[in-house]
């Protein structure tokens, strides 16, 4: 008897010293039974998800056994999706079946309250979560995320955006949804790298049937047609039935679907799918063509058409495949020898293997995400595939190594969009009467004739606005070559033209209008259309007449060398027609004086009358031709000359460029509302306390006239205003900084940027714009002056244009003098000559016979002598 009781209480340690080590996770797994412990698994058995997932699981247990010949059993709760209740299974699988590990819930809500239960037990709680954040892995020591994230699919949605040349989204996510956070900030994200954005971010409420129709009747509103919805499974069946009913599932309206919901369009009955028709979705992929997953498939519709024989799609989804990969996972983890909690997480995170959803390795907690997603499109009664994406190759036509990836859907047939249609959706439709463009005006600009809001006040003493100005004249231009009507208000806005782009990124105004500068600076809040003026930023300053000299413009037609050869030459001509006719010209002697007062009065006389009949050398009267002609031409020129200077005026700018204003330390002006001033001080290098802002386009004129400025910076198109108000006094002068003119805001992605910009390209290259534009110019009632225009003012007139005539005068003079010098020469040789023969004749003849009369003076004889006339010499 007492070895029997030494028996039973030997039993009963061995029993209670088993419990405890299955209670610390520790077990031998070398026993003949091949039993390597106890799964557990938390499922919400009322969703398509738990379902699947509960017979994934079942199957995957019934394939580890069968392969590896080890025991092993799988415990399954349902949650029925709620949070308690999930905690309260796993409290039960741990406390009551033991489990060694826990898959599953499909919820964060859900999974944050199993993970803590788990923790503090040492129980790996393997998440079935879409996302898990990092911290909670941290927080939580044994739980895995298991199943991947598909943050990635926002990069294949933002694909299909750029594709179709769509540049605004409005997403629709579940307000409650732990997800949408990290959806929408890589969506954000996804976006902008192609150039589009989100305009509308639609937060719904779970079970709330009226805000979901009251958001859908504000989308239908805006003009946005493109739609990303990221619900749950009963609220997007809910959404997409409401928006058939109020013709939103019509042309031009897209709608993207998001993944997990995609992976369930093949459970949606009939009544469903035809409330989807024409929706494109991007869903995880699963390679389905694989022997392995078919042979799992075929478990499965077997195995879900028993235990679900209400549901009418058997199929699986990725769901499935990555509850079976999960359940495969732990219990490989579990087969391992010496097994304990934490090498049972170990083994988990060192897991490396091929599943049926993919790849199957951790990071950290945590699986590898999701790289390869599938786009589909609903057509009829099911979707058709229409190609891959996989992250950094783009959309390929199958997956493989060998596959051909590009960067667009191009190369794939026409999709089926709401509607019916297959061309592209425009995606976005103009506003209405009932929603008409809010388009806001700065009431602050200086140059009214650009923009100017007038307040008066109707009969009913009522305040109304008034616009114009050249900036409504072009937006009303533009308008007329839209090929759709488009409704707008005008709204005044009281504020810098910045904080105006800002509204509209703001949302507050739908465009903006004005004489607004295109700037780099200001696209982080708005999209320009095409500058409807003239570029540039120029500098005005004063003129100054170049004739300044007043006393001494007479002498500004000619230049100094001019006026000394023609000095010149005036008195070498007076002094060869007066070598010539002195001997013929009782007035041409005299005192040396006179001579040289008679040459030089001889010399400049010819300019202005003909003395042809007193001249009595065909020398002479050869050089007094030629020396007239050149006269001629001379004094009309002069003439001329003087007369343009007296009528036209000489103008030039007090300061020829920055580099003189900086030199200076001089002041300068610019619009104080503009980007000028900024653009002064950081590009063009002035100094801060050297910017002078102006308020008002009337103060410019006197700034620069009393001097308090040296030079004034305006844009291109504002100048030209300027100049036409004050054409005399001032003029632009240096280079043409480049900057991006004037034009019409609009938000970010805006599809009606396109059109309008079209548009006022039409009314440009039709002549509108520039009428409009010389029109207001014009009114301004002063001729505006280009002063490139004064540079073809002809300058003073220098030798270089006459010095054919100069050769030809001074040649003739040359020749004459020449022949003159030579005939002179003979004849004073033949008069030499001939009064020596006769003097030795009259010596021989009376040397012998009259000595007495010998003493005759030889001068007498030479008196005697008869005279040579001149006129003998000259022919």
């Amino acid at each position: 008897m007492d070895n029997f009781a030494a028996f039973l209480s030997f039993m009963a340690f061995v029993l209670l010293l088993k419990q405890i080590l299955i209670v610390d996770g520790i077990s031998d797994t070398t026993k003949d039974d091949g039993f390597i412990g106890i799964l557990g698994a938390i499922v919400d058995n009322s969703s398509r998800i738990g379902k699947e997932e509960s017979v994934a699981m079942q199957i995957a247990v019934e394939d580890f056994i069968n392969t590896t010949n080890q025991r092993l059993d799988l415990r399954i709760r349902n949650s029925q999706g709620d949070p308690l209740q999930a905690a309260i299974a796993a409290r039960n699988l741990i406390n009551m079946d033991h489990v060694q590990a826990i898959l599953g819930p499909q919820t964060w809500e859900e999974v944050s309250l199993a993970a803590e239960i788990g923790s503090k037990s040492h129980i790996p709680i393997m998440s079935l979560a879409d996302s898990t954040p990092e911290w909670a892995t941290e927080l939580c020591t044994f739980l895995v995320q298991a199943s991947p994230n598909k943050l990635k699919q926002t990069e294949a949605i933002a694909a299909i955006v750029q594709r179709e040349e769509w540049h605004q989204v409005t997403i629709i996510y579940e307000d409650r949804d732990f997800s949408a956070p990290a959806v929408l900030s890589h969506l954000s994200n996804a976006l902008k790298e192609v150039g589009a954005e989100i305009s509308h971010y639609v937060a719904i409420e779970p079970f709330a049937s009226s805000s979901l129709s009251e958001e859908l009747e504000r989308l239908k509103i805006n003009q946005n047609r493109v739609f990303v919805v990221h619900l749950s499974l009963p609220l997007a069946v809910e959404l997409f039935e409401k928006a058939k009913i109020m013709n939103m599932m019509e042309k031009d309206y897209v709608w993207i679907i998001t993944d997990p919901l995609a992976s369930l369009v093949h459970s949606f009955n009939a009544s469903i799918i035809s409330s989807m028709q024409g929706i494109v979705g991007v869903k995880s992929y699963i390679p389905e063509n694989e022997t392995r997953f078919q042979d799992f498939s075929h478990k499965f519709r077997k195995r879900f058409r028993s235990e679900h024989p209400e549901v009418v799609n058997h199929e699986p989804s990725i769901f499935a495949a990555e509850a079976y990969d999960v359940a495969w996972t732990a219990a490989l983890a579990m087969s391992k020898k010496k097994q304990g909690r934490q090498q049972i997480k170990s083994n988990i995170l060192q897991s490396d293997f091929d599943g049926l959803s993919g790849k199957i390795n951790f990071t950290g907690q945590t699986i590898a995400p999701a790289h390869t997603f599938q786009i589909i499109n609903v057509i009829g009664e099911r979707y058709i595939e229409l190609d891959f994406w996989s992250d950094g190759r783009g959309f390929s036509e199958t997956i493989g190594e060998s596959d051909t990836f590009k960067s667009s859907m191009n190369a794939l047939g026409q999709v089926f969009w709401p509607g019916g249609i297959r061309g592209t959706p425009k995606g976005w439709s103009p506003p209405t009467i009932a929603n008409p463009l809010k388009i806001g005006v700065p009431t602050t600009a200086t140059f009214k004739q650009y923009v100017e809001v007038e307040v008066e006040q109707d009969h009913l003493g009522n305040n109304i606005s008034l616009f114009k100005g050249l900036a409504i004249d072009v937006f009303k231009a533009t308008r007329q070559e839209l090929p759709f009507d488009l409704p707008y208000n005008f709204l005044p806005f009281d504020g810098t033209f910045d904080a105006l782009v800002e509204q509209i990124h703001l949302k507050n105004f739908d465009a903006a209008v004005g004489s607004i500068s295109i700037l780099a600076n200001r696209y982080q809040h708005a999209e320009f259309t095409a500058p409807y003026t003239e570029s540039g930023l120029v500098m005005i300053v004063p003129v100054r007449s170049r004739t300044r000299e007043k006393a001494w413009l007479f002498i500004k037609p000619f230049t100094n060398a001019m006026w000394v050869l023609i000095g010149a030459t005036s008195i070498y001509n007076g002094f060869v027609i007066w070598l010539i006719e002195r001997n013929h010209c009782p007035e041409l002697n005299g005192s040396i004086s006179n001579q040289v007062g008679t040459l030089i009065w001889l010399a400049f006389s010819t300019l202005f009358s003909l003395n042809g009949n007193k001249l009595n050398s065909n020398l002479s009267r050869i050089t007094m031709v030629v020396w007239l002609f050149m006269a001629l031409v001379i004094t009309q020129t002069y003439t001329a000359k003087l007369t343009s200077l007296l009528t036209l005026p000489r103008l030039e700018p007090t300061v020829v460029d920055v580099f003189a204003l900086q030199n200076s330390n001089a002041m300068v002006g610019c619009a104080g509302a503009s980007y000028t001033s900024k653009y002064l001080e950081e590009v063009l290098h002035f100094r801060h306390n050297n910017i002078k802002n102006f308020s008002r386009s009337d103060e410019y004129a006197p700034a620069l006239r009393r001097r308090e400025v040296a030079a004034l910076f305006l844009d291109l198109p504002l100048a030209k205003v300027f100049l036409a108000q004050n054409c005399k006094s001032f003029t632009m002068t240096g280079p043409t900084y480049n900057v991006g003119g004037f034009g019409f805001a609009f938000p970010r992605g805006s599809q009606l940027l396109p059109s309008v910009t079209q548009a006022m390209l039409k009314a440009s290259e039709d002549g509108t714009l520039q009428d409009l534009e010389k029109k207001m110019i014009a009114s301004q009632k002063c001729m505006y002056m280009d002063p490139e225009e004064d540079e073809h003012l002809s300058p003073s007139v220098s030798p270089s244009y006459f010095w054919v005539l100069f050769i030809f005068t001074g040649g003739t003079s040359s020749m004459a003098l020449a022949i003159y010098i030579f005939r002179a020469y003979n004849s004073m040789s033949m008069s030499e000559h001939n009064v020596i023969w006769k003097l030795m004749m009259a010596v021989m003849k009376h040397r012998g016979n009259q000595r007495g009369r010998f003493s005759r003076k030889v001068s007498d004889i030479a008196l005697t002598t008869p005279t040579i006339s001149p006129n003998a010499t000259e022919y």
